[in-house]
């Protein structure tokens, strides 16, 4: 498990928590936050490319706010490895999701690397 004091791990704390509550009331946001909501459309496209037999709106709320992040950080800032990404998204699901949320977060997000790393080559 991480070292609840790991910086990185609670800044993606805190932007799981956000991105959840973003989807039930309008809030202020972080400038992470509104840039993730701005690339919006093509993060659920790959969710829902990745993870067809789960239509968007059927997705647990705390899975797809950690998917969303997860999406961000692998296709648009790309600044972490893509295992760490998973791993961490792993972790949050552990803490914050039901029983299945680490596996179903872990298959989507294998997905996405497999998707990329094939339209890379």
């Amino acid at each position: 498990m991480k070292s609840a004091l790991d910086p990185r791990h609670k800044k993606r704390q805190k932007l799981v928590e956000e991105l959840f509550k973003i989807d039930f009331h309008k809030q202020r946001s972080s400038e992470l936050a509104k840039a993730i909501f701005l690339e919006k459309t093509l993060i659920d496209k790959t969710i829902v490319e990745a993870a067809p037999e789960f239509p968007i709106d059927k997705i647990n709320k705390v899975d797809l706010a950690i998917l969303r992040l997860a999406v961000f950080e692998l296709l648009v800032e790309k600044k972490e490895p893509p295992k760490v990404i998973i791993d961490e998204a792993i972790e949050l699901a552990k803490e914050y999701s039901g029983d299945t949320g680490p596996s179903f977060i872990n298959g989507a997000l294998g997905k996405v690397v497999l998707y990329e790393s094939s339209k890379n080559k």
